[in-house]
């Protein structure tokens, strides 16, 4: 969607946002977008939707400077998804949002100097020596507010009481998916708070965005997620699409679909393999890998790539369909439909797995909408957010589908909706198979592409929710401003939620049924 900003001053910007939330029901906040508009100043964009009628609107602010520093009211208050979303602006642009209380750096060290993301920042390997020293952690964080004299305020707020126990659980890749660091306060066996810490993977993609052009920037949205490489880079062309004005062809659009599909197929399949494998059950993971081989068969012989794909570009495909797709595919959802109840057979239908899971890391759909806890996670709770339908693109309002809803809202529930998801993937691609359209698998741009000025959203549902990207144009080759929403940032700040009084062993639970990967957080 084109952007076209409700503008909102500092002094009424708590109050307006609020009744944009009360009066208005934009309940879900979808992400917030810090950027440094030049002369301008630093601020925020943020995109809200409204979950009954699914309308978005963008709101802008520009931070109000006090000293040396810039300050925009949080809204933490009105939605729990600021939390990370709001110290992720705080880290890379420096803005102090009052009344969060948590304004520690996110992604970047404690001691990293500078906010990256600043037009005026010194990104020179001589302003930025490589540290040698271990990270210096602290068990304060900080409250700003003004003052009646306009001044700036601190406050120290203690993270950990004096018998706390606090483990650390990542770095490292069983259990926490990757470099992930979760440090868990514990009460006996019982958590208490899970504070993460993310940035181990962290490779400033949205700062080097902004020195590239528009073709160059695809090969990231492939790399932040291997299982949803080619729903990243959907919505990474299909943004600059919609600002170029490009009309695809039907048959760019049924291939975009179909692959999507097998994507997401590929996704779910290590999805429900490494959900076992997290809970010690080998063979479900060995039988799910056996079968997105398969998957994986089928997309390399078009688009060349099994981890990375590198198939769609700034209109259309980099190539047609390879002559035996269509009968290949065929054949692999004819091989997958009766695989899907072997995964059950051996993992889903278990007494033990359904003791693990069931009533583990409970999220019900109030609190998964102000947490923006999307995709699967939230459709395992009643929350119908599912991109596909609410804001169709492709081909996804031309196949009939439905959107797997239950109301467990536990890790089962997020486990099943999973299994429930691949049937529906197999009828989208099946009813498109037999009838991709003839036509341009490509449309021809121009060999330097330049994008109008203006600011667009576009997003898509990818394995685990929401994925969607910002742009921000002045008409050059590059991007001015190049905005990633992850899928998993904001399940991750869901945890502190819906562990609370859970056991630690139900935290490992809890996160093998969270579908998240880690270099799509971290950027």
């Amino acid at each position: 969607m084109k952007l076209e900003n409700i503008e909102l001053q500092f002094d009424g910007f708590a109050e307006e946002m609020a009744k944009l939330k009360g009066e208005k029901h934009f309940d879900y906040l979808v992400t917030i977008i810090g950027e440094d508009f030049g002369e301008e100043g630093l601020g925020c964009i943020y995109i809200l939707e409204n979950t009954e009628n699914h309308e978005r609107c963008s709101v802008k602010t520009i931070a109000k400077q006090v000293g040396e520093d810039y300050v925009i009211p949080s809204v933490l208050r009105l939605w729990n998804a600021a939390n990370l979303l709001e110290r992720e602006v705080f880290d890379f642009l420096g803005i102090k949002f009052l009344g969060h209380p948590d304004m520690r750096r996110l992604f970047m060290r404690n001691d990293f100097k500078g906010y990256p993301l600043r037009k005026n920042f010194d990104a020179s390997p001589e302003a930025n020596p490589f540290p040698t020293t271990d990270e210096p952690e602290t068990d304060f964080t900080t409250e700003w507010n003004l003052d009646k004299n306009g001044n700036l305020v601190a406050t120290q707020h203690r993270l950990f009481d004096d018998d706390d126990f606090v483990v650390n659980l990542g770095p490292n890749h069983p259990s926490m998916h990757g470099v992930l660091r979760l440090q868990t306060v514990l009460n006996g066996e019982v958590v208490k708070h899970i504070y993460p810490h993310l940035g181990y993977i962290h490779r400033g993609m949205e700062k080097m965005c902004e020195s590239m052009t528009y073709p160059q920037t695809l090969a990231f949205a492939d790399r932040l997620n291997y299982l949803c490489a080619m729903m990243h880079r959907h919505a990474m062309v299909g943004v600059m699409e919609e600002a170029l004005g490009v009309e695809l062809s039907d048959r760019i659009q049924c291939i975009r679909t179909i692959m999507d599909e097998l994507q997401r197929i590929d996704n779910h399949l290590l999805f429900l393999g490494t959900c076992a494998q997290d809970l010690s059950a080998l063979t479900a993971f060995l039988y799910c890998m056996r079968d997105r081989e398969q998957v994986l068969n089928v997309m390399e012989e078009t688009t060349g790539g099994r981890l990375i794909q590198n198939y769609y570009r700034i209109g259309g495909l980099q190539d047609d369909i390879d002559p035996n797709f269509v009968q290949n595919v065929k054949a692999l959802c004819k091989y997958l439909r009766p695989k899907v109840q072997e995964y059950l057979d051996v993992f889903g239908d278990n007494v033990i797995t359904q003791q693990r899971l069931i009533g583990v890391g409970p999220m019900g759909l109030e609190d998964c909408i102000n947490y923006a806890v999307t995709g699967p996670a939230g459709r395992a709770a009643g929350w119908k957010n599912d991109v596909r339908k609410n804001h169709p693109y492709a081909m996804y309002d031309k196949v009939n589908f439905n959107v797997v809803i239950l109301d467990g809202a536990d890790s089962y529930a997020r486990y099943m909706v999973h299994i429930q998801e691949l049937y529906q993937s197999l009828d989208i691609i099946e009813q498109l198979i037999d009838n991709i359209p003839e036509g341009e698998y490509y449309i021809k741009q121009k060999p330097i592409i330049k994008l109008p000025e203006g600011q667009w959203y576009f997003s898509v549902e990818g394995g685990a929710g929401e994925f969607g990207v910002y742009l921000d144009s002045k008409g050059d080759k590059s991007p001015y401003r190049l905005k990633m929403r992850p899928m998993g940032l904001t399940l991750t700040g869901a945890f502190d939620k819906m562990l609370k009084g859970q056991k630690l062993a139900d935290l490992v639970a809890t996160g093998a049924a969270i579908d998240f990967v880690i270099p799509d957080i971290d950027r």
